[in-house]
């Protein structure tokens, strides 16, 4: 699924060429997982302003409303002058003068939304219960801090739910909590204030490093200018059960949290 780091990689790399176009036609295939929310007709000679990042979704800000689009379990946008006829896992054309936006999802749980303006009712149940943007001044550590002391579920799960802080995901919840020394089964609210403070710079330092290394490509992701992620590449712990530990050397383990896949090491990670 891709997430924080790879929405905003996708952000980026067609932001600059979509802003101030208009919109000229709206082409629509399969239904994605949620309704458009208005006649394609109604966003024709609209025009694109800013596009900006909530958590995983990406707001594209019109003259006249908001597109909110979420790329899902495996979608991907993409944006060129010209591409070819859309395709079996293409799914939303917004063609506009200076290109098309294109969603292809093979799994069809991306979605683009029409919203009036980020006050409408469609836009908060969307975005209303997101948490802290990590990556932003709201992501205080006394803040942080508060909120883990409320949670009494593993600290790896708490990171995934993303009512507390937004957009982390599976490979960078995993990262962050090899960087701070923390086992994913420890109990969020019996972390102690130095623990939350190296957990607080390792999600930004895991984070950011991502977004400089264009995401992480585990199956079909690439930007919205065809570019895969090298940042898996990187990964100490993800994906590496059973390899020695580049700290210690002692086997990565991988555990079950849920339904995802939780990987550390037994000896840098206390409990």
């Amino acid at each position: 699924m891709p997430e924080l780091p790879e929405v905003e990689v996708t952000r980026r790399s067609f932001v600059s060429a979509i802003e101030h176009a208009t919109i000229q036609r709206v082409w629509q295939g399969l239904p994605l997982r949620w309704p458009l929310g208005c006649a394609p007709e109604h966003l024709v000679g609209q025009r694109v302003g800013a596009v900006q990042r909530r958590g995983k979704y990406l707001l594209l800000e019109l003259s006249q409303g908001w597109l909110l689009v979420h790329l899902g379990m495996s979608g991907s946008l993409l944006f060129s002058a010209r591409l070819p006829t859309p395709g079996a896992h293409d799914h939303f054309d917004l063609v506009t003068t200076r290109g098309v936006l294109r969603l292809n999802d093979p799994r069809r749980f991306g979605a683009v939304v029409f919203v009036s303006d980020l006050a409408a009712p469609a836009a908060v149940k969307l975005l209303g219960k997101l948490g802290m943007e990590p990556l932003s001044d709201e992501f205080d550590p006394g803040v942080f801090a508060q909120g883990l002391k409320m949670r009494r579920a593993a600290i790896k799960q708490v990171l995934l739910a993303g009512d507390l802080v937004v957009g982390v995901g599976n490979i960078y919840a995993c990262e962050s909590l090899f960087m701070a020394g923390i086992r994913p089964t420890t109990i969020a609210a019996k972390l102690s204030w130095p623990r939350v403070q190296r957990l607080h710079a390792a999600m930004i330092e895991v984070l950011t490093a991502a977004i400089e290394r264009g995401g992480s490509t585990l199956r079909d992701f690439s930007s919205a200018d065809g570019r895969t992620g090298h940042y898996q590449l990187e990964a100490k712990v993800y994906g590496r059960a059973g390899l020695p530990c580049s700290q210690c050397g002692n086997p990565i383990r991988m555990i079950r949290q849920g339904q995802r896949s939780s990987y550390f090491c037994s000896v840098c990670q206390k409990a």
